[in-house]
């Protein structure tokens, strides 16, 4: 029989690439036009990073909740409800008339994303259980997950020089209207969510707090440095809190936030590796290349946008490549293949020069590591999904989420205060090209440490037998 989340694939795709997409746009649009906004505004210098961590702090400290909400009461309800928050956030941060005004609705935002994330990846999991028709829709997936955050540079670019900075908040609204549209329309309800006990209220508190914490103390690293009291407890608040979680998911008698037997598959553990690992690399090239373009080769916010556009076009190379392939070869194959090609990428776009050009030193090595991420994306959602059972992908959905996060708030405060030392006092464009080849460094070996970590994923997984599945979800109709 088929089920009714199958009923509609087509659209319910349609429907998470767009939200993925809009999700994706959200972590790099506003990067390029943060000099707008700090004049517009008042922002001073340490408060305009805020502009990017409140994001990124309610995202990654949410994305597990959010992973749960989803699983416990549905992921159309807890999708629409995303994505009325994200569409409002983004109107009311447009109009923002002082710092505070901005920095919540970018809160907000990122409150709403660790909603949609989670639930938009399990709702594609549910619908596309396994053959060509999954490996096609990863295929989507990955496009226009790698694709939002590349284009995010390009079109925060173009809407800050010729149309304002308050458009890289408007320009979600249509997009999450239009989500809304089709997922009203085309996402079924779905069959009840099982709710086998109650919920674990404790152990959510702790990974909500602990998550946030780490994400706070790692961001706060521009501010204070990794050694300062202020870091440290920090970071010691928020390990001894996500200790605490592992314990009450261990002994609790509710319904817990993560199952941890579910890191018993390796494929899980190993994909969440990756992420992790992978999201640190990606964000700091991405931050290296976009500060080396404006502050090393002197291009304009527009032109450094539109030089990012290769990449773009690379990731959906990839991962048309990455659907064809992985009719013949499995998950773990792409994932080896595509670090590595990604790292060869990153490793040649650290012999940049201060006296370089687009064509000479960016060009080439943006083809090269966009297709090796390309290759990655879509064979990573699936093995982080397959081989778990249904009424666990929005949990198994929001760790990956919130491991690519969390790696990329990591590796982006690592490799800049790497970065940052090797500038030195002097911030020329010699000292600032030595300092950002040395971060592109870094984010290469990142990716053959993760090739290496692939290494531990299963050629193939198993799912949940049917008669498991019985056991755990009521008859769909």
């Amino acid at each position: 029989m088929t089920t009714r989340s199958a009923a509609r694939p087509g659209l319910t795709l349609a429907a998470v690439a767009v939200v993925q997409f809009m999700v994706s746009l959200d972590l790099s649009v506003v990067n390029v036009g943060l000099p707008e906004i700090a004049a517009g505004l008042g922002f001073g210098a340490v408060g305009l990073t805020w502009v990017i961590h409140a994001y990124a702090l309610t995202f990654g400290g949410l994305l597990l909740l959010g992973g749960k909400a989803s699983d416990r009461y549905g992921r159309k309800r807890v999708l629409l409800l995303g994505l009325v928050l994200f569409g409002l956030a983004s109107f009311l941060g447009g109009f923002a008339q002082e710092p505070g005004q901005l920095v919540a609705a970018r809160a907000a935002q990122g409150i709403g994303a660790a909603a949609l994330a989670p639930a938009a990846l399990a709702l594609l999991a549910e619908t596309f259980p396994a053959g060509k028709a999954r490996v096609r829709a990863f295929g989507v997936w990955s496009a226009t997950n790698a694709a939002g955050g590349a284009l995010g540079v390009l079109i925060g670019g173009l809407l800050t020089e010729y149309a304002g900075w308050r458009w890289v908040m408007f320009v979600n609204v249509p997009m999450a209207a239009f989500a809304l549209a089709v997922a009203w329309r085309a996402v079924p309800a779905g069959p009840p969510p099982t709710r086998s006990g109650r919920p674990d209220v404790l152990g959510g508190v702790l990974a909500t707090a602990g998550m946030t914490l780490l994400v706070f103390g790692v961001v706060r690293t521009e501010q204070y440095s990794w050694t300062s009291p202020v870091t440290l407890t920090t970071l010691a608040v928020a390990a001894a809190l996500l200790a605490a979680f592992v314990q009450v998911e261990r002994t609790t008698d509710r319904e817990p936030l993560v199952r941890l037997g579910l890191f018993a598959n390796r494929s899980v553990t190993g994909a969440n590796a990756f992420s992790l690992l992978t999201g640190a690399a990606m964000a700091s090239a991405f931050y290296f290349m976009s500060l080396y373009l404006q502050r090393v080769l002197e291009t304009g916010p527009a032109l450094t946008g539109l030089m990012f556009l290769p990449f773009a076009l690379g990731v959906v190379a990839g991962s048309v490549f990455a659907v064809k392939l992985g009719y013949r070869l499995a998950p773990r194959t792409l994932l080896i293949l595509g670090g590595l090609v990604t790292a060869a990428g990153f490793a040649w776009f650290s012999l940049i020069s201060s006296d370089g050009a687009f064509a000479t030193d960016v060009l080439g090595p943006s083809i090269v590591a966009s297709v090796g991420i390309g290759l990655c994306l879509g064979p990573l959602v699936s093995a982080a999904t397959t081989g778990v059972a249904p009424h666990e992908t929005g949990t198994a959905s929001g760790l990956l989420n919130s491991s690519r996060q969390i790696g990329a708030s990591l590796g982006l405060a690592a490799l800049g205060t790497a970065a940052h030392h090797r500038t030195g006092q002097t911030a020329t464009p010699e000292t600032l090209n030595n300092g950002y080849a040395l971060g592109l460094t870094l984010s290469a070996a990142l990716l053959i440490a993760a090739a290496l970590i692939a290494l531990t994923i299963p050629r193939r997984t198993n799912t949940p037998s049917p008669a498991e599945d019985r056991d755990l979800l009521p008859a769909h109709d």
